[in-house]
């Protein structure tokens, strides 16, 4: 199987998202991967003049239990992590049920999320999706984060 090559996604600075304070909550399961998620969404956020805070949690599958405690204490989260395919069914359950988690808070509870769990094959497809000068998924993941902020403060003054 190749690898596939990923390029950075250009992104337009987010208007209406200036002061936002961003939760970033990343498992560190894979630190070196994981410091380059956070280098990316970090860069992502300071960019649109928002503020973010970090909180570490021992895997993908705990992220949107920790997101459901901090919610209306932040404007947005920007869920970070990898999982690398291993030799049982447990990755699929890992990154199925972290995705379902994300996405049911998002909706039942309105919180603008950035999706940033890196779910690949193995460690290669890993860097080619999270390294800055590549993927850059953190960074895609944070200005998702900040767009529905923008789109939540947008409608909430209307």
């Amino acid at each position: 199987m190749s690898t596939r090559t990923e390029t950075p996604t250009a992104r337009p600075a987010v208007d209406g998202v200036g002061g936002a304070r961003i939760l970033i909550v990343e498992s560190r399961y894979y630190t070196d991967i994981a410091d380059a998620l956070i280098a990316g969404a970090e860069r992502e956020i300071k960019k649109n003049g928002a503020a973010s805070e970090r909180v570490v949690v021992p895997g993908a599958f705990e992220i949107p239990g920790a997101i459901a405690l901090a919610a209306g204490r932040y404007d947005g989260f920007v869920a970070l992590g990898c999982v690398i395919r291993g030799e049982t069914t447990h990755y699929d359950y890992v990154c199925g049920e972290s995705a379902r988690g994300l996405m049911d808070l998002s909706v039942r509870d309105r919180l603008a999320i950035g999706y940033g769990i890196v779910t690949v094959n193995n460690a290669d497809q890993a860097w080619a999706r999270a390294a800055i000068d590549r993927g850059d998924k953190g960074g895609d993941a944070a200005h998702a984060c900040l767009a529905m902020v923008a789109l939540g403060r947008r409608w909430r003054k209307t």
